[in-house]
């Protein structure tokens, strides 16, 4: 598997995981779903609000534009339905996103500039796969919040995914 595979095989993980999360995070009550469970961004709302805006963040860094922002704490969206809504189909356009890149995108560095203005360059496939480790991350909060809240917490693991892909997919993402 090449890289723009890799990377195409974790848009679609991105968005299987999102799915996952949301089975158990829909169970909950809005009183717990905006309940502050003591994570980075408070609630469950909060780091899904989160999650949404880093995605714009670094979808427009990825293509050379600015998604400006006022905090990693700004609310992008205040409405539970909308919020999941915004960010299924976020998560499910990373998929096009990374099949629209060529070769030399991949290959190549992305200049940027964090929030606080500090210009860095990377490799850009590197921070691609950044967005959907970042995800990974909040995902796993949003799961100790599901927990603590008395739901289970939902099985995201990439082998899951993997297992759960029709063999021709499994090499040729």
């Amino acid at each position: 598997m090449d890289l723009h595979q890799h990377l195409r095989l974790m848009a679609d993980y991105h968005a299987w995981a999102l799915d996952r999360l949301y089975a158990e995070v829909d169970q909950l009550s809005d009183a717990d779903y905006f309940r502050d469970c003591g994570q980075f961004f408070g609630s469950v709302h909060g780091t899904l609000n989160h999650l949404l805006l880093v995605e714009h963040l670094w979808q427009a860094r990825l293509q050379h534009t600015v998604f400006p922002v006022s905090g990693l704490d700004q609310q992008l969206e205040a409405d539970r339905a909308a919020l999941k809504q915004r960010l299924q189909t976020f998560a499910r356009g990373w998929r096009p996103f990374v099949d629209a890149l060529d070769a030399a995108t991949v290959a190549g560095d992305l200049n940027y500039r964090n929030v606080q203005g500090t210009p860095y360059t990377l490799p850009y496939a590197s921070l691609v796969l950044h967005v959907f480790n970042h995800a990974t991350h909040h995902r796993g909060q949003a799961s100790i919040a599901l927990v603590q809240l008395g739901r289970a917490a939902p099985v995201m693991d990439l082998p899951y995914f993997l297992i759960d892909l029709p063999a021709d997919r499994l090499h040729a993402a």
